[in-house]
């Protein structure tokens, strides 16, 4: 649709995105189709931004150690994007945004449901001016039903979607995911959307509106633990480390630590037998089968948890790593970070930002693609930083216009 000077070996180069979303789910997935490629004009409020910017301590520290305006939070998830800053509550505001609307491909929102309506930002007003306009809306509860107008959080949705009730200790309360999961997933499934919407637009020619919301996304990837419960009428249970259908599949504590043996087949379970001088129960009807082993979990792991507090976790996941056998540590983020795949894969990549002399560490994106490779080219910006150049190289506006809409603090 637009002209591009980005490189062409990127997968989305030449795609511009409006980025009004705010937050985790959102940024995240923006940040995402940055990284592919995609030009990404993130469009913030004036002298407030992404409200993420003040979710600190822990601040990016500047060159003299002193902590800059830009949380831990935000880096996390605005790589690749650039910042303007844009007051669409006024008139100006709104004609400037529909200026930079009729030069995108894609505007992503997350504002509650009916808000940007009032000022003529919502797809039905503006799809008859921008046909061929992919406007993506992510919300808490959606557009329809009875509950479209609730104000959607992770923490919520995590309980309301039925996670919280499958995690944790069966016998304690039910717990949230330590990584607000209910907001990624939701922005993945929008990207899939987004990149569907493209495939039928460069078909058809035409745009079209996706509305996502968080509570569908949960449900959806509740998976195989829904599964459970439509295929049986019964309430999936919250079983902590164990899993419901397949055992040893846990946390153990070795003599020293704690490793999760994951065995998912009979062989493996005879392996591990083998390797931990259990052979008398490899051959037994009780263990033997999986389906064997689930209805007669408790006996079981009390005969495993004895044998592994014998050995240290080393000696426990560098046997059964040699024997095939699924095992390994529970790290924290310190040792995620000092693994050696992890290096190996490029998870830690640095990058320069306007706030601190030196490089930065942010998280790697897990794609990798033979021919079109994610890239990293522009840290994540600081509030307004590419205000005047968008105006001056996307919309063409001159240094008076600039300084007009300044003057009335339109920018």
């Amino acid at each position: 649709m637009i002209e591009s000077s980005q490189n062409n070996n990127k997968s989305l180069s030449g795609l511009r995105v409006l980025d009004m979303s705010r937050i985790l789910a959102g940024p995240n997935a923006t940040q995402i189709l940055g990284d592919l490629g995609a030009e990404i004009i993130k469009v913030e409020r004036p002298n407030i931004g992404d409200d993420t910017r003040k979710w600190g301590p822990p601040f990016l520290k500047d060159g003299n150690g002193d902590d800059t305006n830009e949380s831990s939070y935000y880096l996390s998830a605005n790589r690749n994007k650039k910042s303007i800053t844009i007051d669409f509550t006024n008139p100006d505001g709104i004609k400037l945004l529909k200026e930079l609307i009729a030069k995108s491909d894609i505007l992503v929102e997350n504002y509650k449901t009916g808000n940007l309506k009032k000022y003529g930002l919502d797809y039905t007003s503006l799809k008859a001016d921008f046909p061929n306009l992919i406007y993506c809306s992510l919300t808490g509860f959606g557009q329809t039903g009875p509950y479209k107008d609730r104000a959607g959080y992770d923490f919520l949705i995590q309980a309301m979607g039925g996670l919280m009730s499958l995690t944790g200790v069966p016998d304690g309360e039910p717990m949230k995911t330590g990584v607000a999961i209910s907001d990624i997933m939701a922005g993945m499934y929008m990207n899939i959307a987004i990149l569907s919407a493209l495939n039928h637009r460069n078909n058809t020619g035409e745009g079209q509106y996706i509305d996502i919301s968080l509570l569908d996304s949960q449900v959806a990837w509740l998976s195989n633990a829904a599964q459970y419960y439509l295929t049986t009428g019964d309430v999936t249970p919250r079983m902590g480390n164990a899993h419901p259908t397949i055992v040893p599949y846990q946390v153990f504590q070795t003599l020293d630590s704690y490793i999760v043996l994951a065995i998912g087949n009979d062989k493996q379970f005879q392996k591990f037998c083998s390797f931990a001088e259990l052979n008398e129960i490899s051959e037994m009807a009780e263990y033997k089968t999986n389906q064997a082993r689930v209805k007669n979990r408790d006996k079981l792991i009390q005969v495993i948890s004895k044998k592994l507090k014998e050995k240290t976790s080393k000696y426990w996941i560098s046997g059964l790593e040699a024997m095939g056998v699924p095992s390994g540590p529970v790290n924290d983020l310190e040792e995620v970070f000092d693994n050696e795949q992890v290096l190996s894969r490029e998870m830690i990549i640095p990058m320069k930002h306007a706030d601190t002399e030196q490089d930065i560490k942010l998280v790697g994106n897990p794609i990798k693609m033979s021919k079109t490779p994610v890239s990293y080219d522009i840290s994540p910006p600081v509030l307004g930083e590419n205000t005047d150049e968008i105006l001056r190289e996307v919309l063409e506006y001159n240094e008076d216009k600039i300084k007009y809409l300044k003057e009335r603090s339109i920018i």
